[in-house]
């Protein structure tokens, strides 16, 4: 079956999100100029966020993925491509051309989650940033590198999402008995 506008701007939204530990009012806010493709991936600036409000901005590295439909920077150069976005806002509704709200991004979430077969009600607009900073525990990631992702201030608020991911691997007691 052919994608439809719908599957392209999700894929990219969800893979952005996720890729980037977005939170849905920095997903949404993003316009083309805060985009540069580069040999490496994507380069994202960040101008506003809940933790930068005087708009310093902050800018985070956003790689290719290893299999072209779980790529990030192939699915928002899709999405760019398929709707001709030149200028502005990346993430629009599909019905007129204005910015997506922050609240589409959780519903959003929900359904591609139910049309996959998974419980809708156990995702949120959060699962994107706490499931990035989850997985990147479960693989091995420094906690540095997530909070450079992330741009969490806090190692400790970091360190809550590691400690659940990653109860029984590297334990200290292993080996020793």
């Amino acid at each position: 079956m052919k994608p439809t506008a719908a599957d392209y701007r999700d894929r990219a939204l969800l893979l952005l999100g996720f890729a980037g530990a977005l939170r849905r009012s920095e997903l949404v806010a993003l316009n083309v100029e805060d985009l540069k493709f580069c040999p490496e991936g994507l380069r994202l600036t960040i101008r506003h966020s809940k933790t930068d409000q005087a708009g310093a901005t902050q800018q985070i590295a956003i790689p290719f993925g290893s299999r072209p439909e779980t790529c990030p920077v192939t699915a928002v150069r899709r999405w760019l491509d398929y709707r001709s976005i030149e200028t502005g806002a990346i993430f629009r509704r599909l019905d007129r051309d204005d910015r997506l709200d922050a609240a589409a991004v959780g519903a959003i979430l929900k359904k591609r989650a139910e049309a996959a077969g998974l419980d809708g009600n156990r995702f949120s607009a959060h699962s994107l940033r706490s499931g990035l900073l989850t997985s990147a525990a479960m693989n091995g990631a420094s906690i540095f590198k997530m909070m450079d992702q992330s741009r969490h201030k806090s190692v400790q608020t970091v360190r809550s999402y590691v400690k659940s991911a990653n109860l029984f691997e590297k334990n200290a007691v292993k080996g020793l008995l």
